[in-house]
């Protein structure tokens, strides 16, 4: 109408209905290609990272994106991880989990399992230590017997020195006789939680989860061998 008919802008808002500011109002949001672009990468290199993560380190990268456009774009992308609902069991017998007081206090073992992408299964032994939750070894191979689990042991204590106490669950490897020696050798207590209880061993449980969202659920080893070059008595 202004442009056709020659009309006003003014008069032309009036017959079309529509404010004059409307018709002048130009938007000023910006592009979201550069965050999408960002996110869509972060998310691909750490699946298992939140918004609160994934924010966290975009400020550490230097980027001054609003959290509120950030956590938008976000939804828009559908990167929301499933939170698993939490299942509420009455308490029975509630066991008191000790707290290390300092380092090498109390140190925690698990195994985990998982295989290769022609089937074969292989074990890691978890090595924690209590007090500052630090991963003290990662052993991997398709078979750790008592005595593997002791050698590790020492190879660890060489630098950090036995532990005071020594949580573990009643797998055949923890309650061995090479293992009892070893730990009376060492003056080193053996704690065996309650079977069925891994609660009581909770600290590595945790970690344990932590591996296997971050590690073996991400990567799919092809060779036992790239395996142990990657993992094979890591040192956190």
């Amino acid at each position: 109408m202004h442009i056709e008919h020659g009309l006003s802008k003014r008069r032309a808002s009036l017959c079309c209905s529509i404010s004059s500011g409307c018709y002048r109002y130009k938007s000023r949001r910006q592009l979201d290609d550069e965050v999408v672009d960002v996110l869509m990468r972060l998310a691909e290199s750490r699946p298992r990272w939140g918004f609160g993560l994934m924010f966290d380190w975009l400020r550490l990268q230097g980027h001054k994106w609003n959290h509120k456009r950030v956590y938008r774009i976000y939804k828009e992308l559908a990167l929301n991880l499933r939170i698993k609902p939490k299942r509420r069991f009455p308490s029975r017998n509630p066991f008191c989990l000790d707290e290390a007081s300092k380092p090498n206090d109390c140190w925690s073992l698990d195994f985990m399992s998982d295989s290769l992408t022609d089937g074969r299964s292989y074990r890691t032994l978890n090595v924690l230590d209590d007090f500052n939750r630090e991963g003290l070894a990662i052993e991997v191979d398709h078979s750790l017997p008592s005595e593997r689990v002791t050698r590790v042991l020492d190879q660890v204590a060489e630098e950090r020195g036995y532990p005071r106490k020594l949580r573990s669950d009643n797998g055949p490897e923890f309650v061995a006789q090479g293992t009892a020696r070893w730990a009376q050798k060492h003056e080193v207590e053996l704690i065996p939680i309650q079977p069925g209880k891994p609660t009581q061993n909770a600290y590595i449980e945790r970690f344990n989860r932590t591996y296997r969202q971050e590690v073996l659920d991400v990567f799919a080893f092809i060779d036992f061998s790239v395996v142990i070059a990657h993992f094979g008595g890591l040192r956190v």
